[in-house]
């Protein structure tokens, strides 16, 4: 027979778990309220991480102007124009192939066109010309009647894209910023927290500073792989816009899910007007293997190596982050997983440490006792 439990150690244990849940509580509460002053803020806070993400892809060459002799300003300058400049000849490199055949391109979506109607009309469907009609005719006046509707998603597109011109413009001047001044910003750290802060928090800062730059690097490669793949079906396809397809999907890849379906979209979408049904066929089927293996195999392990987390922690915080934030969730879920995962390691160290040298008093005062 078991011995009755202790009623005194029972209303301790019931003591300990209190204090566990008030604790537990406390966390989630001040957690909630950071998200909701980081939710009030994010005009401010979004460029800014798009700037830290810049950094990272552009810090290792400041950092080799710098170690050759060039001063901080010139490096970050040189740098922030090459980028620039890098940027725009991607966007020339997807604009001006698309340009120089629009018009082909068009002809082969009007030909698409028509020949979707002629097998409409015929067996099994068997849809006459004055169906379609009808068809257009309501489709037509459905949209006269939802003008409204229209007008207030055009302007909230062009809202959109101001907003964005302007957080691409703020995130340029910061990363140039962060590039001159980056290495002055842990010591300033250090002289502003008192105590045990001035070493804890710049520790941890750098810790996150890695893990934010090892995420980059593997998403970059996962971008590249995806890019290779898709850009090699599209050329033994004899798909037109190769290149600018597989920059386009290199690009994209940097948005988690939205990106790989819109260029994906994109991908078939030519190939259909290009080449035909059964092509654009064998290239969906292409970029749905190419796009599971990026889910399910490449991004994974990459950034479960680069980031210190396990493949399964990188699906479920992509897939919290998207159900939570939509597409800017998935794409600061694995950071952010990463980052706690810095601090929570960090917090174990400094918790499971013992000093040398009261390990010694503790041996010596036991020895005395005994």
């Amino acid at each position: 027979m078991t011995a009755p439990l202790s009623s005194t150690k029972t209303r301790a244990a019931l003591r300990a778990s209190a204090r566990i849940s008030v604790d537990l509580l406390l966390v989630l509460l001040m957690t909630g309220v950071a998200l909701w002053v980081v939710g009030r803020m994010w005009s401010v806070v979004w460029p800014l991480v798009v700037a830290l993400f810049l950094t990272t892809l552009t810090w290792p060459l400041t950092r080799f102007l710098r170690r050759r002799g060039w001063r901080p300003a010139l490096a970050a300058s040189a740098v922030t124009v090459l980028f620039l400049v890098v940027a725009l000849g991607v966007v020339a490199l997807i604009a001006v192939p698309v340009a120089s055949q629009t018009g082909e391109l068009t002809d082969g979506v009007v030909q698409g066109i028509h020949k979707v109607r002629e097998w409409a009309a015929g067996p099994p469907l068997n849809i006459g010309d004055d169906q379609i009609s009808k068809t257009s005719d309501a489709a037509i006046n459905r949209i006269q009647d939802s003008v409204g509707s229209v007008v207030t998603a055009v302007v909230t597109g062009v809202s959109t894209v101001v907003n964005g011109l302007v957080t691409a413009i703020l995130a340029l001047f910061l990363m140039f910023f962060f590039l001159k001044d980056g290495p002055r910003f842990l010591p300033w750290l250090t002289r502003q927290l008192p105590g045990r802060l001035a070493t804890d928090v710049p520790t941890v800062a750098a810790r996150g500073w890695d893990t934010l730059s090892a995420f980059v690097r593997s998403q970059a490669l996962v971008g590249l792989l995806d890019a290779v793949l898709i850009g090699a079906g599209l050329w033994i396809l004899g798909v037109p816009l190769v290149l600018p397809l597989a920059v386009l999907t290199f690009v994209t890849a940097f948005v988690p899910i939205v990106g790989a379906v819109f260029a994906g979209l994109v991908a078939v979408l030519i190939t259909l007007v290009s080449n035909g049904l059964t092509d654009a066929l064998i290239m969906l089927a292409i970029i749905v293997v190419v796009q599971q293996l990026e889910g399910n195999v490449f991004q994974p392990m990459i950034q479960s190596r680069g980031l210190g987390l396990h493949a399964a922690v990188v699906l479920l915080a992509v897939t919290l982050g998207g159900s939570l934030a939509g597409v800017v969730g998935s794409l600061l879920a694995v950071p952010a997983a990463a980052i706690v995962a810095v601090i929570w390691n960090y917090l174990r160290e400094q918790l499971s440490d013992v000093p040398p040298q009261t390990e010694a008093e503790l041996q010596g005062g036991t020895a005395g006792s005994s």
